[in-house]
């Protein structure tokens, strides 16, 4: 599960980062609105955690900008403002929770989890016999489950949810290792070659396009294709 904090206080930022990533969240994390939004718009999150008071843009601002652009994330706007007016403002412009600071790290963990069910609910990302549990997060082959790892599970996440397209190298990484980390394209290819030896019963097929990136693909309409 992937998600977007947004928040300027810098010890909050990295003490809520380390409680998500220790119950199995991929984190990125900004401290300004326009970083935030910029990155909001540029990639796939589960959910996104959001600061009021920020440099540059406010979070309010950020969420009328991304509603107006029919982006249908999840947000929880975690602030210090906590009348019921602000909570209703927040809420009107297109949050879907609103949680006041001070809080409790676990209530945090349990909105988050809970805007995430609620948003994707039963449907489940399938690709011929691979398929990802919306509910628990956990891949199948058939009724097999895949033992992957976080960074192996999060590049498969990203591959699924764009099967029969090619996702580049670059977009991968970020999805994978977040948009600031040092990790190079080699460390994708490592990640790559992996999922093929988890994926062998599968069917589908993990593709490398040149220059283009990778593509998955569904190996029976593939062959139910070329056979019509």
């Amino acid at each position: 599960m992937n998600v977007l904090l947004v928040e300027d206080d810098l010890d909050l930022c990295d003490a809520l980062s380390r409680v998500l990533l220790s119950r199995g969240f991929q984190i990125v994390c900004c401290s300004t609105g326009l970083e935030g939004l910029a990155l909001a718009r540029r990639r796939s999150f589960d959910a996104l955690i959001l600061d009021l008071s920020l440099p540059g843009i406010d979070g309010l601002d950020i969420l009328q900008r991304l509603r107006d652009g029919d982006a249908s994330v999840p947000v929880l706007i975690v602030t210090a403002r906590g009348s019921v007016s602000d909570k209703v403002q927040g809420l009107e412009a297109g949050a879907d929770d609103y949680l006041s600071k001070p809080f409790d790290v676990e209530e945090l963990v349990a909105r988050v989890k809970a805007l995430i069910r609620r948003h994707h609910g039963d449907e489940d990302l399938r690709c011929g016999s691979l398929w990802l549990d919306a509910k628990t997060g956990i891949f199948y082959s058939g009724m097999r489950p895949l033992e992957l790892s976080p960074r192996e599970a999060s590049l498969l996440k990203a591959l699924l949810e764009r099967q029969g397209k090619a996702v580049s190298k670059e977009a991968l990484r970020e999805s994978v290792f977040g948009p600031d980390a040092v990790e190079s394209s080699d460390a994708v290819e490592v990640l790559v070659h992996r999922l093929r030896k988890r994926l062998t019963n599968a069917t589908v097929e993990l593709v490398t396009l040149r220059g283009l990136g990778y593509l998955l693909i569904d190996q029976t309409s593939m062959s139910q294709e070329s056979g019509a």
